[in-house]
């Protein structure tokens, strides 16, 4: 007999099993075996309980005894109540082990009774929702599904997509869409939509995503969702932005997902208007605002520019998690707030809650943007020192940012010499261009060398090289290193600049003339030239890496991105409204210096994002303090 005492407070239940099998130990068998499946189903699902390991071995010794081994509503049941105790290995290796079954056999040639859809489909979901690492635990069942001969049913598929999604192997993907039409699913709205979920997370599946989405009869909100989220996490926002219009005009309302992909879409942009009318929409629609939405619509306010209003709305926020400290921080890190962000770390600590790593990167970067040094000594060593955070790659970037952008080049070197880890491509780019800003050339060409030698494949580092040989007039050498990139098929990133207008987003870049406006564009920016002139303004012709005479460098200077951008807005708005502008690199010398000056010969507010921070401009002054 089995010791009732390790069942301690459902003693009960086992009781009640038990006074099932006297009851009808004298009944026919196929009365006893349900008595008995009753019974130990009872003691499998009964909610009221609270199960550990040790219950459920208890629980598989049961059934065992009781001869359930084979019964297929026992075994889901004991499959599930294991994942609900995150035993689901525990299971698994007890179903499907070469004794799982006396039927068993290699060839797959005898089916055990026991596998059926249902069962496989609990243990595939079960996997899928663990996390990462085991969503090809859940493919593999997938297939042993087939090879078993056990029927797919469309429960099965959203499970299995969504592990295909997490794995994000695109061949894989569509083998089993391949099966969802065999087997008839391709008209199941679930189905499809977690169809089309799958191939927005593949590299390269954004287009099978949108012919999907396309072609599908029937569609609700999770369909338009998962197609504007595929768009969003690819960085192709004003296409999500675009399909959440027609998403408005085909009548469909969206969810709290949709809008968390549109407040992401708009922060991309930098499209704060848009944001804000997002939110607005919230609000009059009455979208349930959880906390990951608040947290979403704080990251917008700060990413767009309007770091005020996220503080505001933080402040007013109630349920603050980790996320909400780390976006106001970050936000505050990127507006140049150092000390403010610093604040706002103290103050989260004085509320209980302890910081992880990636509010230790958002507050390093707080202390590199505002040239913060001692503090973000102090900082870095107190994580480990009083927290036990192993420092992580990014934050000994964050570090090498910090000593680069206060001009102590050779500390950083000495810094990025002595890590534990080994330095990753950005380090060092950040400490190349550090030793272009600051006159260390010769040491920048050394470095930029020896990442050539170790990564022939970066186009990065010919680019780097190539701008360290046009600083030193070395024309002869960056033809070549250009040269070297176009044999090789490599391609520099071409600098942009959007802006947001009347709910519009124009995009320029260097020397544009596909605008409608782009000759009244072009006569703007030679007038602020004229006028920037007159308030003393000298070109920064360093910045052009061209072998070209000083006349050319200025006329190139003017076409920067940038300058054409803040044109098109001095034209189509009225005098003394604020131009936002996002750039996709880092903004240049002679563009941060031109705006300062734009900003006083005009009376205007500009607030650039560039790659790595904001720049608010007024009356000729950055809030950068030249920490950028």
């Amino acid at each position: 007999m089995l010791c009732t005492s390790a069942f301690a407070s459902h003693r009960y239940i086992y009781l009640m099993v038990k006074a099932d099998m006297v009851l009808v130990e004298s009944q026919a068998p196929s009365y006893c075996e349900q008595q008995q499946s009753s019974g130990a189903e009872l003691l499998i699902s009964a909610p009221s309980l609270h199960l550990s390991l040790s219950h459920l071995t208890q629980i598989h010794c049961h059934f065992l005894k009781l001869g359930l081994q084979n019964n297929p509503l026992v075994l889901t049941k004991f499959t599930s109540t294991s994942s609900n105790l995150n035993a689901i290995n525990y299971a698994s290796s007890l179903l499907f082990s070469s004794n799982a079954n006396n039927n068993y056999n290699y060839n797959y040639n005898i089916i055990p009774l026991s596998y059926d859809a249902f069962l496989f489909n609990t243990v595939i979901r079960a996997y899928a929702q663990t996390g990462s690492h085991s969503n090809h635990t859940a493919i593999y069942y997938y297939k042993l599904m087939l090879e078993y001969g056990v029927l797919p049913n469309k429960f099965t598929y959203p499970f299995v997509l969504k592990a295909c999604a997490c794995v994000g192997r695109l061949s894989l993907g569509e083998q089993v869409h391949g099966f969802v039409i065999k087997m008839g699913f391709d008209n199941d709205l679930h189905v499809m939509n977690t169809l089309v979920h799958m191939y927005g997370c593949c590299k390269g599946g954004i287009g099978f995503a949108r012919k999907v989405f396309d072609e599908m009869l029937d569609s609700d909100s999770v369909s338009w969702s998962a197609m504007i989220g595929g768009y969003a996490r690819l960085g192709m926002s004003s296409e999500a932005v675009g399909l959440f219009r027609e998403m408005q005009v085909s009548g469909v309302r969206p969810d709290e997902v949709t809008m968390v992909s549109v407040l992401s879409a708009c922060t991309d942009l930098g499209a704060l208007e848009l944001g804000k009318w997002v939110e607005s929409y919230v609000e009059r629609e009455k979208v349930p605002k959880s906390v990951e939405l608040c947290n979403v619509i704080i990251d917008m306010y700060a990413k767009c520019g309007d770091v005020d209003k996220a503080v505001n709305l933080f402040r007013s926020m109630s349920g603050k998690t980790i996320v909400s400290w780390t976006s106001v921080i970050v936000g505050m890190a990127m507006h140049g707030r150092g000390l403010e962000a610093i604040s706002l770390f103290e103050e989260m600590k004085e509320n209980g809650l302890v910081p992880d790593d990636v509010v230790f990167i958002g507050l390093l970067s707080a202390c590199s943007h505002s040239g913060l040094v001692e503090e973000g000594w102090r900082y870095f060593n107190s994580m480990l020192e009083d927290f036990g955070i192993v420092p992580k790659i990014e934050h000994y970037g964050c570090m090498v940012d910090l000593l680069s952008r206060a001009g102590l080049v050779k500390e950083a070197l000495d810094f990025v010499q002595k890590m534990p880890i080994e330095p990753n491509q950005i380090i060092w780019q950040t400490l190349i261009a550090a030793c272009g800003s600051h006159g260390e050339l010769n040491l920048g060409e050394s470095i930029t060398k020896q990442l050539i030698r170790n990564e022939p494949m970066h186009e990065g580092n010919y680019i780097l090289l190539s701008n360290i040989y046009a600083k030193k007039s070395h024309w002869e050498k960056k033809t070549r290193i250009r040269e070297v990139m176009e044999k090789k098929g490599m391609r520099k990133i071409p600098g942009s600049t959007m802006i947001e207008l009347d709910n519009e987003i124009y995009e320029f870049v260097a020397g544009d003339q596909t605008h409608n406006w782009y000759k009244e564009i072009y006569e703007m920016v030679d007038e602020m030239g004229r006028e920037m002139r007159r308030a003393g303004y000298l070109p920064t012709t360093s910045e052009v890496l061209l072998d070209i005479d000083e006349e050319d460098k200025e006329d190139a200077l003017n076409r920067h991105s940038e300058k054409l951008a803040i044109a098109f807005a001095l034209l189509k708005t009225p005098p003394g409204t604020p131009i936002r502008i996002v750039k996709n690199l880092r903004v240049c010398a002679d563009c941060h210096s031109a705006t300062k000056f734009i900003s006083k010969v005009y009376n205007q507010d500009i607030v650039m994002r560039d790659r790595n921070r904001f720049h608010h401009f007024r009356d000729g002054i950055c809030s950068c303090n030249d920490f950028w």
